[in-house]
């Protein structure tokens, strides 16, 4: 395969997880396969069932659905990896904030047993956080990032609320105290939006509210072992690379309160010179905000086996008409 290739990784975050995610990719891959069964072990519980089969509302409890996206995402990467024996090592990789500590895994900065440990005291960290106060997150279409912190500036009195995410362009996500929350999207509306929704999720993340799970989770942080990186990691709270470890602890730290700037993360990769940004993981909603943030990138996806089989022309179209090597048992 080329050595030109110039290929970056993506990971999703929560809100990505639905029953059935990861089956396939499992099923068709022993590689795959092996980190759900890792996964089973280190939580004491059948993560894979849940996946595979659910019950949705137990799937989308943030304490299961954040080491659920972990897991798939790594064991995406795994089936890839066995799929594209070749493969390029990526210029970089970044992940939508849970992503991010997916996107360490991949570039061997944390070993995937350290990496889920982080997830899971993360996702419980952040649960107890939502169940202090109540809190919640919406999405406003239409106005700008100046705008957006003007509007939450002034419901400052009705409790804490800010930017979450920065996403793409013309799209910004706030966060806070339901009363502040509910009045700034009215505000938005007035001032107007093209569209403002109120996300479905259990708490004000990436604001000053999940203090509390940024202390619990900084204590697991240290605690870890964390390497260098083989390949860049953008962090989500600076859109930069974070590459020495003790810069890598505090990101992954840091991420928790601060706005997600996933619009920023993805130009530095751009400026790299990406030719192709390959999600991993299941749903397809980085390769969406990367067409609305350049038109011009090209993206794929590997959240199942229809998706590693599109990723073939892409990869063909950079490599000379290079073939996969498929491991995995074939869809019939």
């Amino acid at each position: 395969m080329a050595s030109a290739q110039r290929i970056a990784f993506i990971f999703p975050g929560q809100g990505s997880q639905e029953p059935g995610m990861g089956r396939e990719i499992a099923g068709a891959f022993p590689e795959a396969r092996r980190v759900f069964d890792e996964a089973n072990g280190l939580l004491g519980f059948d993560l894979a069932r849940l996946c595979f089969e659910g019950p949705e509302a137990e799937l989308s409890l943030t304490k299961n659905s954040q080491p659920a996206i972990f897991t798939v995402s790594i064991a995406c990467l795994k089936a890839l990896l066995a799929a594209v024996p070749g493969l390029p090592v990526p210029i970089a990789a970044a992940g939508l904030s849970l992503g991010e500590f997916s996107a360490h895994v991949a570039a061997g900065s944390l070993s995937f047993a350290d990496g889920l440990t982080l997830v899971r005291r993360r996702a419980e960290s952040m649960q107890e956080a939502c169940d202090l106060v109540s809190s919640a997150m919406a999405s406003i279409v239409g106005l700008s990032p100046e705008t957006v912190g003007e509007i939450c500036a002034a419901q400052e009195t009705r409790g804490v609320i800010g930017i979450a995410n920065l996403n793409c362009p013309g799209q910004v996500v706030i966060s806070g105290c339901v009363a502040a929350v509910e009045a700034a999207m009215e505000e938005a509306g007035r001032r107007g939006a093209q569209k403002v929704v109120r996300l479905q999720v259990s708490g004000a993340f990436h604001s000053r509210l999940m203090k509390p799970a940024e202390e619990r989770l900084r204590e697991a942080v240290a605690a870890a072992t964390i390497s260098p990186p083989r390949y860049p990691v953008i962090a989500n709270a600076t859109g930069l690379p974070a590459t020495d470890p003790e810069e890598i602890r505090g990101a992954l730290v840091r991420q928790l309160c601060a706005p997600v700037l996933w619009e920023k993360s993805v130009r530095f990769i751009i400026g790299m010179k990406a030719g192709l940004f390959i999600e991993l993981g299941h749903g397809r909603v980085l390769s969406g905000l990367l067409r609305r943030i350049d038109r011009a990138q090209r993206a794929a996806n590997v959240g199942d086996l229809k998706g590693l089989e599109r990723l073939r022309p892409a990869l063909a179209a950079d490599t000379g008409g290079a073939t996969l090597c498929w491991r995995g048992r074939r869809r019939s």
